[in-house]
């Protein structure tokens, strides 16, 4: 009886790839361990908040001749290629010099705890400068429903208190800093380079004019940012239209198709002179925004359409 059942639950469910298709891909977590802080711990799992197949068009370099992929051997010098069975990993200390060091001896550097995420403080978002991001950025799930609850209050009372954690993981044989922070119903994680890694700015930047009280240009500047000012960003209003028109471009061309290369916008003749520039933006801007009042033009005269840019009038 219960082998039969067995097998028309296996019967009865759907055959067709589409409907398997429909399903969409799994997700696969990247990581997984507990986020501790204090005697609190809380069992998440990481999750690539990018989309790879969103970040442009990947091209394969091909032998002009044949088409044929271009693959890439590894190689020894003396032994000629070489499997991965037979490569180690070494560290060249002087020239031509190697120390190798073994997974065995890397897992010993690891920290006992080497699947916590541990928080070691919590800060206001402004103390954090943008330059330590270093990209990578992954959202947090809790791993099971015991961890529901908790990673629920914490998401909330670091929303309550406008406040970010700081700390370290274990991460793809690394330990790696980390700043953990609410985002869009969830809690993010994202990886962030250590101090010493950053460029000392001051000594890439020299020798800046000084600008006196009441500099004009430096009034007009900050008028113009004033007037450009917008309040209700929306950053999903922009797009990638080159990746776009590189889709359309492909798409042709697969269908043996002539390529139509898109229409060049008009562009606006150069100003050299930053005091005429500034000038001539508040004008483009003012002007603009009579039209907008009209409800004629719902973009501004003479200046890019760019998203996100909402206008201010001046006063």
């Amino acid at each position: 009886m219960g082998a039969r059942t067995r097998s028309k639950a296996k019967r009865s469910k759907p055959n067709n790839p589409q409907s398997r298709k429909l399903e969409g891909p799994k997700l696969r977590a990247g990581w997984r361990g507990v986020l501790r802080f204090g005697l609190v711990s809380i069992p998440v799992q990481a999750f690539n908040a990018h989309l790879p197949d969103k970040e442009g068009v990947a091209f394969h370099q091909l032998h002009a001749t044949c088409h044929s992929r271009i693959h890439y051997q590894k190689f020894c010098p003396i032994h000629g290629q070489v499997s991965n069975d037979e490569i180690v990993s070494g560290y060249e200390y002087a020239k031509g010099k190697y120390v190798v060091v073994d997974p065995e001896e890397l897992e010993k550097l690891r920290p006992e705890k080497d699947r916590a995420l541990n928080i070691d403080a919590f800060i206001s978002p402004e103390e954090l400068d943008p330059i330590y991001f270093d990209g990578r950025m992954y959202f947090l799930a809790p791993d099971g429903r015991e961890g529901a609850q908790p990673y629920a209050v914490l998401m909330h009372a670091m929303e309550r208190q406008e406040r970010w954690g700081i700390g370290q993981v274990v991460f793809g044989g690394r330990q790696v800093l980390v700043v953990v922070r609410p985002d869009k119903g969830a809690l993010q994680m994202a990886f962030l380079h250590h101090a010493e890694a950053i460029q000392n700015a001051s000594s890439l930047v020299r020798d800046l004019p000084r600008l006196a009280p009441g500099d004009k240009m430096a009034q007009l500047a900050e008028e113009l940012i004033e007037n450009w000012t917008d309040e209700n960003f929306d950053f999903s209003r922009y797009v990638d239209r080159y990746g776009e028109e590189l889709h359309k471009l492909i798409e042709a061309k697969i269908q043996g198709r002539a390529v139509v290369a898109p229409e060049e916008k008009e562009e606006e003749p150069a100003v050299y002179n930053l005091m005429d520039a500034l000038r001539q933006s508040m004008e483009h801007n003012r002007g603009a925004g009579k039209s907008e009042d009209n409800g004629k033009h719902p973009h501004r005269a003479g200046r890019s359409q760019t998203p996100g840019r909402r206008h201010r009038h001046a006063s």
